[in-house]
């Protein structure tokens, strides 16, 4: 048996599954494709995660168009990070291209251009479907850890989130919180004291702080009404194909925190709401996060931490993740371990620091009696890449060099009209792009403080009222005692034994 057909039988051995299945492209050998053996990924597998790394210029975004493509024909609704703009073309077919037959002739099956169902999403002021939370829904814990605040102000945090469900003060939007620490901190901290316990105005501003650093992020776009239903996520259209759900971040590369912000909110409230899926043979959502670097940047321990909690659990809700980065090296250790399929392009050795960290790449994937995994790394060109997945029974497929499929739809943005069509064809701009702003803690507070300021003028001037009131009783009382008291002259004239003195004499003088 010659060795390529050794090694043929050897990948489709591999790659043979009873379930659905995900055709990726053909295996390669020592450069060259061998046809019809085909590198596949199991559809019940697509909830354990993934990896699409390499350098740029290599295909990591072709490869995640692929993927969701191929999902969104079986069914499975799909949510895209597109940092860089580039994946709006999937909304209209291929124009193909002579390079595009040639390359799956190579591969084994015909290349068909077919368009997408997609929804535009935005997180800031770009066009697209609205996305925003409420700052209640976002709860104390998980606000604590995005701000990377201290033990002390999380405690804080807490207590001002039970203040407000105490006092049915709703927290939506950013400048409801920080209403809520400026009153803690002032006309409330008495109030607050007496039922809560102290709070200190150093803790309460240093709070406000990492909340204005939020803000100028923009945080105040993602905050608000009305909250983004998770459940919109998981729709099909009239043929059965799942939408691929696309967020445009490109004007948000520069703002990591709220970047984080968003994705840390958006998997806590799709494992706190999706049910339990079990072993199902299919995937309820995958999720692909472009530049996943910027998940992870500057995020703090404990970020990372509950990040990793939700990688490990949440694909008990049918839900896959798949994090694209140019080296695996950007994504902690920790959720790297829980990444299932694992698709690595090329890797370019220019410093001794590029060769340290091929090396270390290499020893992340299965040994194989065909490839130098190291070498390999550094020759794959430009659509190709190092495929590990898992099989049906969660064991790890022989690694391949593999010649990926191209995409069916457009490898290029939509113009601005055909955006524009889109975005008014939308089965969900009217839900979520009316702004609301209805009566929240902000101004509910402002009314108690104004109620407070009110009564207190009230009191102050029924104070002064009382207090003129006594004065001018207390000079009329001394007025009347004036007028009413007798001279000694008078008391001695008109005295008993001087009247009748006086009657005397003038009784003598008569006689």
């Amino acid at each position: 048996m010659s060795k390529e057909q050794d090694f043929f039988e050897y990948i489709e051995k591999g790659n043979t599954y009873k379930g659905d299945f995900i055709s990726l492209g053909a295996a390669m050998l020592e450069g060259e494709t061998i046809t019809n053996a085909l590198v596949k990924v199991p559809l019940k597998t697509m909830n354990r995660h993934g990896l699409i790394a390499g350098a740029t210029g290599t295909g990591k975004t072709k490869t995640l168009q692929v993927l969701a493509e191929n999902l969104s024909a079986k069914g499975v609704p799909v949510l895209l990070m597109d940092m860089k703009g580039d994946l709006s073309g999937i909304a209209q077919p291929s124009p193909g291209h002579p390079k595009i037959d040639e390359r799956h002739e190579k591969i084994g099956f015909p290349f068909e251009a077919k368009k997408f169902p997609v929804e535009i999403l935005s997180l800031s002021e770009q066009k697209g479907v609205r996305l925003r939370a409420t700052v209640s829904e976002f709860g104390p814990v998980l606000l604590s850890r995005i701000l990377d605040v201290s033990e002390t102000q999380s405690g804080i945090i807490s207590v001002l989130f039970k203040y407000c469900d105490d006092n049915k003060l709703p927290l939506l939007d950013l400048k409801d919180f920080k209403k809520i620490l400026q009153y803690a901190t002032n006309e409330g901290k008495k109030e607050l004291a007496e039922d809560y316990g102290r709070i200190s105005p150093a803790s309460t501003g240093a709070i406000l702080r990492k909340v204005v650093e939020l803000e100028q992020q923009g945080g105040d776009l993602f905050f608000g009404e009305k909250s983004f239903d998770t459940d919109d996520l998981l729709l099909v259209d009239e043929n059965g194909m799942g939408y691929i759900n696309i967020v445009r971040l490109t004007d948000i590369q520069d703002r990591p925190k709220l970047f984080s912000t968003f994705m840390l909110s958006l998997l806590a409230e799709i494992y706190g709401t999706f049910p339990e899926q079990g072993d199902s043979g299919r995937p309820e959502l995958v999720i692909f996060i472009d530049e996943a670097h910027l998940i992870f940047k500057e995020a703090s321990d404990a970020l990372l931490d509950q990040i990793e909690s939700i990688v490990k659990l949440i694909r008990s809700k049918g839900v896959g993740l798949y994090f694209v980065t140019q080296n695996p090296t950007d994504v902690p250790d920790a959720v790297l371990s829980q990444l299932g399929l694992k698709v690595q392009h090329a890797l370019r050795a220019f410093t001794a620091k590029d060769r340290k960290a091929i090396k270390l790449t290499a020893e992340n994937y299965p040994l194989s009696d065909y490839y130098d995994t190291s070498e390999v790394l550094t020759s794959l060109g430009i659509g190709e890449a190092l495929i590990t997945a898992l099989n049906e029974k969660g064991i790890p497929t022989p690694l391949a060099a593999t010649m990926l499929r191209a995409p069916m739809s457009r490898m290029d943005v939509l113009e601005d009209d055909e955006i524009k069509d889109l975005i008014a064809d939308s089965k969900l701009i009217k839900k979520y792009n009316e702004e609301i702003d209805r009566e929240s803690a902000y101004e509910l507070l402002n009314e108690k403080i104004e109620t407070a300021a009110l009564e207190e003028a009230k009191e102050k001037a029924k104070k002064e009222k009382e207090k003129v009131k006594k004065s001018s009783s207390s000079r009329r009382t001394s007025t009347t005692r004036r007028r009413t008291s007798k001279s000694s002259l008078e008391k001695v004239l008109t005295s008993p034994t001087v009247i009748r003195s006086v009657l005397g004499i003038l009784t003598k003088l008569i006689r």
